[in-house]
């Protein structure tokens, strides 16, 4: 009868310790999911919004690092002029940013 009793207890404790050892594993998926998972998927649909936002005559910079001036949007491309009459053609999941007009500015004084 004392074991009896000695088991029921034992197995009530397991429970509880249980449910405490998942406690640390939820503290590090939130801690995770607020400093990784969730700034990236912010960044990831500001880009988004910035590509499908783009037009004719926005200056941008590509991934590979290449300045130019939107001439035509596709769905799956834009072409760019990077000096006069050189125009190229690339993927709309290539452009890196937009650049404003004052960075423009200050890299045309500087020439």
């Amino acid at each position: 009868m004392i074991s009896t009793a000695f088991a029921m207890g034992a197995t009530e404790g397991q429970a509880a310790g249980g449910l405490a050892g998942f406690l640390p594993i939820i503290i590090l998926f939130a801690i995770f999911y607020f400093l990784l998972i969730r700034p990236q998927q912010k960044k990831a649909k500001e880009h988004r919004e910035m590509i499908s936002n783009l037009k004719k005559g926005n200056r941008i910079i590509t991934s590979g690092g290449i300045f130019g001036t939107i001439t035509s949007i596709d769905d799956t491309s834009i072409g760019l002029e990077i000096a006069e009459k050189v125009k190229i053609k690339v993927s709309r999941g290539n452009v890196a940013a937009l650049v404003s007009e004052s960075e423009t500015a200050v890299k045309s004084e500087k020439k």
